[in-house]
């Protein structure tokens, strides 16, 4: 059996779907109450009282019946009516139906029994005053009209107990709620840190509720600070291999730019040693693109314009574009956003001649999204494309230089660490690749 469209319908959030756990419960046990309580107070001791009174009011027509005429009659029973709290109409004028409100319950069983239970009625009337009874019955002398008080044949006032157990149910259900709260502040505040954490930004946080939650806090502390750690530990020694093998790199420059000066041809080697501090410098900026620096609040459409403006400085053609109604300022890793940024507008104009950076301001993010005129990546390759050190040199032009095959890697390793994701894709508008960097607010 298919239950997906039940999930589909319940709450998301755990606030929700605890309230829903403690409320529906006691509202299940409230309606099984309260229509057991109708069936039995309602029908049952309606119809008992109801029964009790036919047996004064069959007597009484008896009575009027035995009589020679009307006024005798009705001075015959008038003690006897008086006697029995009944009021008599002898001959009185002709009523027709059966009249109740349609929220009086009980007064269904009434009119039922006073038909079941006496012979001749003609009418019972239960809307003109829900205290009073008017039942008329034909006799030989005429229309008797007989008026009592509607507590004779239904209980009085079965709506007390309805009144008091609703207001217990609901102030029982405000009271576990409160208790449940509680009990689930200390979750959502374990699952603010991690998100907190998984964007980049390190909130306070200390383990509290129940033991089961304790110990997810313990452990949730415990991970960060092994990642710490090890951050740590990686950029101490990537500041040591930066060192290592920049030193000997610049040896190699200068005992080339020697041999130039001797008039020696070793443009090969000067490219081959180009190469690889470009790829040293590659691989540095994609391991610090998680660590070393924190989530501030930052103008997200300034950043992309100094982006934009670096890029054009470099000899590219790039227009930049601003849309939405969301707020600018977003919380981010300002310098390896920018770094990321930067990778995108540099393969753009690398396999393009035009590129268009274009920022999206949402509610609940910001979209940077870059466009070129390129070759593009197919769409089975996109995949492949964002591996770190992945060169797709026959998606795009080689001759142009390939790098090093971590520009796509770096920005979808930023737009992770903000909480959001990296999307390649076509580019309507100038028929190359596109490329887009979603942050989470």
């Amino acid at each position: 059996m298919d239950f997906s469209w039940l999930k589909r319908s319940m709450p998301k959030g755990i606030y929700g779907r605890a309230a829903l756990i403690l409320l529906l419960p006691i509202v299940v046990l409230q309606l099984v109450i309260s229509i057991v309580f109708i069936q039995r107070h309602f029908e049952d001791v309606t119809q008992q009282m109801t029964d009790s009174l036919l047996l004064e009011l069959r007597h009484l027509t008896a009575e009027v019946e035995a009589a020679p005429d009307a006024p005798t009659a009705l001075a015959e029973v008038a003690p006897l009516a008086e006697a029995l709290r009944l009021e008599l109409a002898l001959p009185a004028d002709e009523m027709h139906g059966f009249r109740r409100p349609f929220y009086d319950v009980s007064g269904a069983t009434v009119i039922a029994e006073l038909r079941g239970g006496l012979s001749g009625v003609e009418a019972v009337d239960l809307s003109e005053n829900s205290r009073r009874v008017i039942l008329q019955v034909s006799t030989g002398h005429g229309p008797l009209t007989i008026t009592f008080d509607r507590r004779r044949v239904s209980a009085s006032n079965p709506h007390q107990f309805l009144v008091l157990m609703g207001f217990v149910g609901v102030v029982m259900a405000l009271v576990a709620f409160i208790y449940l709260r509680n009990q689930l502040r200390p979750i959502t505040r374990l699952a603010a840190a991690a998100e907190a954490f998984g964007r980049g930004r390190i909130e306070p946080y200390k383990p509290a509720g129940a033991v089961e939650v304790r110990s997810a806090g313990h452990a949730f502390l415990d991970m960060r600070a092994r990642i710490e750690r090890q951050t740590a530990q990686r950029m101490m020694l990537l500041s040591g291999v930066s060192h290592d093998l920049r030193t000997p790199l610049t040896r190699m420059k200068l005992e080339l730019s020697l041999a130039e000066a001797d008039g020696a041809d070793v443009s090969d080697l000067s490219r081959d040693v180009a190469e690889m501090e470009a790829m040293l410098d590659g691989f540095l900026d994609f391991v610090r693109s998680e660590a070393g620096e924190a989530a501030e609040p930052v103008d997200a459409v300034a950043l992309a314009e100094k982006v934009a403006e670096n890029a054009r400085r470099a000899g590219g053609v790039v227009t930049l574009e601003c849309r939405g109604e969301g707020a600018a300022e977003i919380a981010l890793r300002a310098l390896s956003v920018e770094r990321a940024l930067a990778n995108l507008l540099s393969n753009a104009r690398r396999y393009g001649k035009e590129a268009r950076l274009t920022v999206d301001l949402g509610e609940r993010m910001v979209r940077y999204t870059v466009e070129d005129d390129g070759p593009g990546i197919a769409e089975e390759r996109r995949e492949e494309a964002v591996r770190a050190f992945t060169r797709l040199d026959e998606a795009r032009n080689q001759d142009r230089g390939s790098g090093v095959g971590l520009g796509l890697a770096i920005a979808l390793d930023v737009a992770r660490s903000q909480g959001g994701t990296l999307r390649l894709g076509e580019s309507e508008a100038l028929g190359g690749l596109k490329a887009e960097l979603v942050l989470a607010r």
